[in-house]
C-alpha cells in the first residue's frame, strides 16, 4: 500500500501591470479574453456558485482537470474560487485562490494568494507556484498586447 502524505502551503505572487483593473478583471471574467493567457476551459460560468473546469494534457498522456468553485466576486476588485487538480482519477490536491486587483497608479497590483493541501506526493506547491507565476506573466503579456 502507498503511504498517504498532505503537504500544505500558501504563496502569494504579486504582479504590476500597466492596464486598469476594469482590464484585469475583464481578462479572468471573460471565457474569450481569458482563453488568450490560460487554457480554454471546457466550462465557464464566472459568477459565485459556478464553475470552471479545464480539461487537457499530452498527447496519449494523462488527462489533467482543473476544476473550480467561484466563491466570491467583486467586480474589478477580487475572485475567490476553490478548486481540485486531478491527474487522471487522482487527486493532486485542493486550493483556496484569492485573486485581488487594486489600482496602483495608472495601473494594477494583482495579489495572487493560493492556500493548497498537495496530496501524497503527486504535486508540490513549489511546481504550483512556478506554473501560477508562468500564467500570470502570460496575462502580462496579454494585457500589453490589447
Amino acid at each position: 500500500m502507498n503511504e498517504r502524505s498532505v503537504e500544505y502551503s500558501t504563496f502569494v505572487i504579486e504582479r504590476n501591470y500597466n492596464a486598469s483593473p476594469e482590464r484585469v478583471f475583464s481578462a479572468w471574467s471573460d471565457p474569450s479574453a481569458k482563453a488568450r493567457w490560460y487554457p480554454k476551459a471546457d466550462e465557464f460560468d464566472f459568477r459565485v456558485g459556478g464553475r470552471e473546469i479545464n480539461r487537457g494534457g499530452p498527447p496519449n498522456g494523462l488527462i489533467y482537470t482543473f476544476d473550480a468553485c467561484y466563491q466570491e466576486i467583486v467586480q474589478d476588485s477580487r475572485i475567490v474560487y476553490t478548486y481540485t487538480l486531478d491527474q487522471g482519477e487522482t487527486r493532486m490536491s485542493v486550493s483556496v485562490t484569492t485573486v485581488e486587483i487594486k489600482q496602483l497608479g495608472n495601473g494594477t497590483q494583482l495579489i495572487y494568494t493560493e492556500q493548497g493541501a498537495f496530496f501524497d506526493g503527486h504535486d508540490k506547491p513549489e511546481q504550483r507556484e512556478h506554473g501560477t507565476k508562468f500564467m500570470l506573466d502570460k496575462l502580462g503579456l496579454e494585457l500589453q498586447n490589447e
